[in-house]
């Protein structure tokens, strides 16, 4: 199984200690409701760990909160509440959208308020070796201290300074430097040896990964705007601290932009999770964010997401006729199924073993549910048959993270009923009663109907806006 390592520039195995894969992802600073580009960070990652444990890996994966942060209490001070308040909302929020979403929980959701001790621990450490200094601002990083600074995005320090946004701080004593803790006075603030105040943004991540995953981890995760500043000081911090490798492999998200505009506050084009959730559904967010391959950018537009909701109309169709199978057995076409589903799940692995491919690995499995579909119109699959197929489809299935709606056997039950009463309607050409029946079912049981010459072929399906 091979990732690109942003570190090295080149596709490499993914390394593993013993089988097991430790993984960081940055999450979310909670002052706002996740918007889409978070989304396909955390799909992508989600994808990545459902194949890693597919292979058996034991994955042990971290995701954190930053639930201290100036644009936390900025927002606290416009909604006249706590920043305390801010961030329990909005990880509440975002747990409820991304449990919408289907993604596997990390093994721990640590947030940076839980972990001060650990952040001024090693903020002393670096101290005491040189690597950080002290100012009548607050504790900085000495980026002149680490000769490798700059290795993740490839830039000197010359080229670094020319290109960032350096806040201007004349206690620093060299542009880069970065802030592991500033002093303040101001709520909220947390104790340290030097002066109350709060930690830098970086520092943050690298506390969090020494203490829950270790000096060393397999994995580190994020969207691309991090490549530089945050994941190059973390890694500079880290490694200054520990003197081990930080972490083996980098892996970055391209951005997702809106009508191919970068997505911001001051244009007013921020799609949420929770809005996008409300009117097209999980599967189709899914479907959308692995639509373009993780590193490249993803454009969010009305006319793409029409197209991925077909897309999933014709996946969605598979499973109810794998489901509802009654057709006649025919032998002739049994080494058929084995053959489609065994050389269609293993081409979909390996294009997502090779680098997570899922615009390939979505590209087989269209096929293969359009083929599908096309012999359950054309000849009914019997139930031995479906059986076969349904092997690879609910194995490709549960690694996209993709899921039909539950319907239990009672409300089978029941709809199978009506649309028997609805077919023995419209036999009698009472069509006025028998769309009674297509309304209710829809809005009572979200069940859609398609009429064909052997019958209705029904599916229940999620509610949305769209």
């Amino acid at each position: 199984m091979k990732l690109y390592n942003t570190l090295t520039r080149n596709i490499e195995q993914i390394p593993h200690q013993n089988s097991v894969i430790k993984i960081y992802l940055c999450g979310v600073t909670v002052y706002d409701k996740s918007h889409i580009g978070h989304a396909r960070t955390i799909l992508v990652i989600d994808l990545l760990n459902r194949l890693l444990r597919d292979a058996d890996y034991k994955v042990k994966f971290v995701q954190n909160f930053t639930d201290v942060d100036d644009k936390i209490i900025k927002r606290a001070e416009e909604e006249a509440t706590s920043a305390e308040e801010i961030a329990h909302k909005y990880i509440h929020q975002y747990q409820k959208d991304f449990d919408r979403l289907n993604i596997i929980q990390a093994d721990k959701y640590p947030k940076a308020t839980e972990n001060i001790a650990e952040m001024t621990r090693m903020i002393a450490e670096l101290l005491a070796n040189g690597h950080a200094y002290l100012t009548t601002n607050g504790v900085y990083f000495r980026v002149s201290s680490f000769p490798e600074y700059g290795k993740l995005s490839r830039k000197s320090l010359n080229d670094l300074v020319a290109g960032a946004r350096v806040e201007v701080d004349y206690t620093k004593e060299h542009p880069l430097d970065f802030a592991l803790w500033k002093f303040t006075t101001s709520r909220p603030y947390y104790p340290s040896p030097w002066g109350s105040g709060r930690p830098g943004w970086h520092i943050e991540c690298s506390a969090m990964v020494e203490k829950y995953l270790g000096s060393t981890i397999e994995i580190h995760c994020g969207g691309n705007d991090l490549i530089f500043p945050h994941h190059e000081n973390e890694i500079a911090q880290s490694e200054s601290y520990s003197n081990q490798r930080f972490a083996k492999l980098w892996l970055h998200c391209g951005m997702v932009t809106f009508n191919n505009e970068k997505m911001s506050k001051s244009l007013g084009n921020i799609v949420t999770v929770e809005n996008t959730l409300a009117k097209w559904g999980g599967n189709i967010i899914r479907l959308f964010c692995y639509s373009v391959h993780y590193s490249k950018p993803l454009d969010c537009r009305e006319e793409v997401l029409v197209e991925i909701r077909r897309n999933w109309n014709t996946i969605e169709n598979c499973g109810w006729e794998l489901r509802l199978a009654a057709g006649t057995n025919n032998p002739d076409m049994l080494e058929t199924m084995i053959d489609l589903s065994r050389k269609t799940f293993e081409k979909f692995k390996n294009a997502l073993e090779n680098d997570l491919n899922s615009s390939l690995a979505l590209k087989i499995f269209l096929q293969f549910v359009t083929h599908v579909n096309k012999l359950a119109l054309s000849n009914g699959l019997s139930k031995e048959h479906a059986s076969i197929v349904g092997k690879a489809y609910y194995k490709i299935m549960d690694l996209l993270g993709l899921k039909l709606v539950d319907i239990s056997d009672d409300e089978a039950k029941e709809v199978g009923a009506m649309i028997a009463r609805r077919d023995h309607l419209r036999a009698e050409q009472k069509y006025k009663e028998s769309d009674v029946i297509r309304t209710t079912l829809l809005k009572k049981y979200s069940v859609e109907l398609a009429d064909r010459a052997g019958g209705s072929f029904w599916k229940k399906i999620e509610k949305c806006n769209s």
